[in-house]
This record gives C-alpha cells, sequence and structure tokens, in this order.
C-alpha cells in the first residue's frame, strides 16, 4: 500500500486489508455534494457506507486518505479494477449539496500537490484520460463507465477548473515548468470566406486557415468555431469536436452538438464551443454534417490559447 505523506492518514477497516490491490493508471476527481470535512467524510464511510475514495478533501483543504493508493476503493464502478489488475485512484471533495460551486483555492492547490505526487509516485502519465481505461487524469463524469447509473460529478464549475487550471497546474509542476501568477493568453481570431461541400450525412473537418487542426498541444484552451451553412431549408446540421494525437493517430469524439435546421432564407449560422487541454502532439479539430447536400461559405474560429 501507498500512503501520501501529506495527507492524514485515517485507514478504514476492513476495506483497507480485505480489498483487492491494484496498480493505479488514473486519478479520478469527485464531489460528494455534502459541504464536509475530510474527517466527517471518513466518519460517512466507516459508520455508513460501503463505497469509498481514496482521499477525502475539505472546503479548507485538510485532505484525509483512507486507503493505500495501491488498493482498490469503490468510487469509480468499472474503473475501480479492471481484470488487468489496474484501477483508479480516487479523491472526493467537500461542495454545495447539488455540487455546483467551484472548488476553493486551498481544495485546488492540494489536488495539484496530488496529482504531482502521484505521477511521481506511480507514473501516471501527465494527460487526460482519453477513454475509460486511458492512464490518465479526469473527473466523474468523464467517461460513462466510471459511474453505474450517470452523474454530473464533480458538477460545470470544478469541470472548468479541472480543464483550465488544475490539470496545467498539474502538469506545470511535474514537468518542473515555472507558473505565472496570471498567465496571458495568445488570442486567436481567424475569419475565412468559403468551406467544403456536405454530403448528406457524412461528416466533414471545418479547416481553419487551410489547416485542419484548430489549435495543437500543449496548452489549456477556450475555442468557439462557428459556420455560416447554405442549402435547402429543414437541413439540420451537426457538429462535434475530435482530439488528434499526431503521434499515436488516436482520435478521441465529442457527443455530436444539434445546430439547428436551415431556415426558410436556405441558411443558417451555427457556433460551438469548447474548453479543454491538449497535450504534446495532439491537436484540435471539429467537424461538421448535415442530413442533406449542404455547403458550407463561411469559418470563424476564435480562441484564447494558454501554453502549457
Amino acid at each position: 500500500m501507498a500512503w501520501y505523506p501529506a495527507a492524514t492518514r485515517m485507514e478504514l477497516q476492513p476495506e483497507s486489508d480485505a480489498q483487492p490491490a491494484i496498480r493505479p493508471t488514473q486519478f479520478i476527481m469527485h464531489s460528494i455534494a455534502a459541504p464536509w470535512t475530510a474527517r466527517r467524510m471518513y466518519e460517512y464511510w466507516r459508520d455508513s457506507s460501503n463505497l469509498e475514495s481514496h482521499f477525502g478533501l475539505g472546503y479548507e483543504g485538510d485532505l484525509g486518505q483512507y486507503i493505500g493508493t495501491e488498493t482498490r476503493a469503490d468510487a469509480n464502478y468499472q474503473a475501480n479494477r479492471r481484470p488487468d489488475g489496474t484501477g483508479a485512484v480516487s479523491i472526493e471533495t467537500a461542495s454545495n449539496l447539488k455540487h455546483t460551486d467551484p472548488w476553493t483555492e486551498k481544495q485546488v492547490e492540494q489536488l495539484i500537490r496530488l496529482g504531482v505526487w502521484l505521477h511521481k509516485r506511480h507514473g501516471i502519465p501527465l494527460r487526460i484520460c482519453r477513454t475509460a481505461s486511458d492512464p490518465g487524469y479526469g473527473y466523474h463524469r468523464l467517461h460513462s463507465a466510471w459511474s453505474s447509473g450517470g452523474t454530473a460529478c464533480p458538477g460545470d464549475a470544478r469541470v472548468r477548473q479541472f480543464k483550465n487550471v488544475v490539470f496545467p497546474g498539474i502538469v506545470a509542476r511535474a514537468s518542473g515548468q515555472p507558473q505565472e501568477e496570471d498567465p496571458m493568453p495568445t488570442v486567436i481570431n481567424e475569419t475565412q470566406e468559403g468551406g467544403p461541400a456536405l454530403e448528406a450525412g457524412k461528416y466533414k473537418q471545418l479547416a481553419m486557415a487551410n489547416d485542419a487542426a484548430l489549435l495543437q498541444g500543449p496548452c489549456a484552451y477556450s475555442a468557439t468555431a462557428y459556420a455560416t451553412v447554405k442549402g435547402q431549408a429543414g437541413t439540420r446540421v451537426t457538429m462535434r469536436f475530435q482530439d488528434y494525437h499526431l503521434t499515436t493517430k488516436h482520435r478521441s469524439l465529442d457527443l455530436p452538438m444539434d445546430c439547428g435546421t436551415i431556415g426558410a432564407n436556405g441558411v443558417l449560422n451555427v457556433a460551438v464551443t469548447r474548453n479543454g487541454v491538449l497535450d504534446t502532439n495532439e491537436v484540435l479539430r471539429v467537424e461538421i454534417l448535415a442530413d442533406r447536400a449542404a455547403r458550407v461559405t463561411w469559418r470563424v474560429l476564435r480562441a484564447l490559447r494558454w501554453s502549457s
């Protein structure tokens, strides 16, 4: 078993001794939907439930560890322990009752420190999990296989923090890169006339500046892709983002976003937004689809990019 030196050890029994060993390959962050301290989380799991995370984090940065990181904990459904013995390290964090509030500054700091330790202690790679079994870092709702009944955990505000503050902070510290107090993003504003012809029912990449990649990592970003689509009234348009790794050729596709239907004037203006983090050699792309033949006549990319 491995115990994080900066956490208060509050060992849960019999779980700590009885549950099987894992090889940690992921770190998954949760909100517990209760404004509890790390001690109160320990008492709840000890007295009221046989489900638990490895760590608990209060609003004030109080951090408890309940099970060693090389022993299974039960907060991540299929990621708890896989048939090959790999599994996820999990942390519950105090939140309001609907887990809609952001992490406090003290919670953010503890999450970054713990994330760095897990990278150094267990070799968890510095990337966001691309699939449910892919090694890396994530948050509970990132993959459906991590929740038995679906979940919004840890909430929209904390997902944004994970992508824009917590995960980039882990990468920066683990890589030995200096952090700026208030890093200034690069502002990207590309506007282009024209675009691809759309065959009915087939996705086409929406290139910007004659490049299929909207952005390339390593970076954090907030990006919006706009397009004007012309075609037959009633034609439905859908868009989706894609993370593409230039070395491994791995493609990670977002769920399609319904952008509406072309109006009686034969025109539809669409926009989709994504916030996230790109690894080295990873690029962001966007694809567009129409259910009948149509054409893109105008494209715009507006983005903020923070170098990692």
